[in-house]
């Protein structure tokens, strides 16, 4: 009798996290919250918005309101990181710095920017399912609806969450909470 040679150990496929897709204003930047007080915690920062043709600065800038501890609660979160807001490549530039995220990649919506559809799912929902390709994912925004959930998963074979956000109150820490339990099941 031949003693058994031991088998290799098994080495599990390297997965990768899940996808979170972040919408900026109201997730990230309350923008509904009363507008003479900034809510407890955040900072205000002054976009400035370029207008063709605007050479005399006629147009205020933008104020945003972002929590700068956000950055690193959502780099602990276990999740791909990545922008699903009409900023698009602009929140590299305006938000991600004062949150002190890296530059992430971010969803490109073209020309769809605002598109309404008559079957009433968000415009951005078919984009994060192909830029998702597969892969489970969460989404945070202040726009979705219930027909965005079931669009998800008719059309998105892995598990997904739509997580609404208040735009008056932007991510509390049970929105922290309910998005770290769905990285640690899917990771």
């Amino acid at each position: 009798m031949r003693p058994e040679t031991p088998h290799p150990p098994s080495v599990a496929p390297a997965t990768r996290a899940p996808l979170l897709f972040l919408d900026v204003d109201g997730p990230l930047n309350p923008y509904a919250a009363q507008p003479e007080r900034r809510p407890a915690g955040y900072t205000t920062i002054r976009v400035p918005r370029a207008e063709p043709g605007d050479a005399y600065g006629r147009h205020r800038p933008l104020r945003v309101w972002l929590n700068p501890d956000h950055g690193r609660e959502l780099l602990a979160l276990g999740f791909e990181l990545c922008w699903a807001t009409t900023w698009m490549d602009l929140a590299n530039r305006w938000i991600g710095p004062t949150l002190g995220l890296p530059e992430l990649p971010f969803v490109d919506f073209g020309t769809d920017l605002f598109t309404e559809r008559p079957d009433g799912v968000h415009w951005k929902t078919d984009h994060l399912i192909a830029h998702a390709a597969g892969r489970p994912f969460a989404w945070v925004d202040d726009k979705q609806a219930p027909v965005d959930h079931t669009h998800v998963t008719t059309h998105h074979q892995a598990p997904a969450l739509l997580h609404h956000v208040n735009p008056r109150l932007g991510l509390r820490p049970t929105d922290f909470a309910t998005l770290a339990a769905f990285a640690t099941t899917h990771s």
